[in-house]
């Protein structure tokens, strides 16, 4: 049995006269940038995260840098960014001219570790951009109330946890602003690049239309930085069928991952964990084995698809490192880089499918001593 770690087919095919027909109204009307579907799926992604505003662009990363430079930050001034992320995490603080500073992150949930945050607080520091790694929120509450006592920015990374709760509200609405990915692969993900900012501060996401629009308030007027990150109108329409579809998805991934958690909580693999008052939305099911790479051929041979989401942690990327040599600086991040696997995990997967996987993991590891 060939099983991806993720299938995209099925799901457009099943969802085809719905795409088919959005796709038809944009070429219809003719409004390829920032046309009616985007500013339909604004409105209704606003209201699904339960915020004021939602800003359409043409990535995650867009969505992030924007969001950093509507709050003015900028050259001279440091932003706390988790080690363990995917790199635009930290891209998005580079491209504005900041310094990314990174901490470690909490053994047991992955995400950002908010005692070690504190500790790097600068009088240089702004914000803090927490990651909802995987689809697990970061620890909200704490994060706020840091951010508070130093009065500092909230940027959260929502880019892998569409839907996500955290005590009950969706992730994307407790910072001054979050930036979500809809690359294709994501829970909620179009057919090409595409990305959203949420926000409840009205001159915060004023701010972040015109920048992504040539700097433009008014046409022909540019009145700040004319970047170039604007929504096209058919991700626009394929991502609004789609977010009809979006809880029916999370469920299911939900579902998929409590078989896993059963059917491994008596192997030495580290299931991922979901502590009371989160929401996990498992954009990818990731475990932790110290035969991490044994593992993965072993799949690989089986015909199961496997990741790592990621190999290295971002300060010993080469970019970052700048040729010194990091390794040590944040042991946890490093730890968990080494041991980390994601197995297949997608909406349309059965729960047989996740029988097998699980069987050849037990296979595998009752075989090493």
């Amino acid at each position: 049995m060939n099983i991806p770690l993720i299938e995209l087919t099925t799901q457009h095919q099943q969802l085809r006269s719905e795409i088919n027909a959005a796709i038809q109204g944009v070429l219809d009307r003719g409004d390829f940038i920032l046309g009616k579907d985007v500013s339909k799926l604004e409105e209704e992604f606003a209201a699904y995260c339960g915020v004021k505003y939602a800003i359409g662009v043409d990535s995650g990363l867009s969505a992030l840098e924007l969001s950093l430079r509507a709050l003015e930050i900028g050259p001279g001034h440091e932003v706390i960014v988790p080690a363990h992320t995917f790199t635009a995490t930290a891209a998005a603080v580079t491209f504005t001219g900041a310094t990314p500073v990174f901490v470690d992150v909490d053994p047991e949930t992955w995400t950002i570790d908010v005692e070690k945050v504190e500790e790097a607080i600068t009088p240089r520091t702004r914000a803090i951009l927490p990651v909802h790694l995987y689809g697990l929120p970061a620890d909200m509450h704490m994060i706020l109330g840091v951010a508070e006592k130093y009065n500092l920015a909230v940027v959260e990374d929502a880019c892998q946890a569409h839907g996500a709760r955290y005590k009950g509200s969706r992730v994307g609405s407790f910072g001054n602003a979050a930036g979500f990915s809809f690359y294709p692969t994501k829970n909620l993900g179009g057919c090409g690049d595409a990305g959203m900012v949420t926000t409840n501060d009205e001159k915060v996401a004023e701010t972040i239309r015109a920048l992504r629009n040539c700097g433009q308030r008014a046409k022909n007027i540019h009145e700040l930085h004319p970047f170039n990150h604007r929504l096209d109108s058919l991700q626009a329409a394929i991502l609004r069928v789609k977010l009809n579809h979006l809880d029916t998805w999370i469920e299911a991934r939900r579902r998929l991952a409590s078989v896993y958690n059963k059917l491994l909580s008596n192997t030495p693999v580290i299931t991922p964990v979901e502590l009371p008052g989160y929401q996990h939305v498992y954009h990818l099911y990731v475990i932790r084995a110290q035969n991490r790479d044994a593992l993965q051929a072993h799949l690989k041979d089986r015909g199961i698809g496997t990741a790592i989401h990621y190999p290295s942690p971002v300060h010993l990327q080469p970019f970052y490192s700048n040729g010194v040599d990091r390794h040590g600086q944040y042991p946890i991040s490093e730890k968990i880089c080494n041991e980390i696997l994601s197995l297949p995990m997608y909406p349309e997967m059965t729960e047989e499918q996740v029988e097998v996987v699980a069987s050849e993991i037990m296979n595998l590891v009752e075989t090493v001593p």
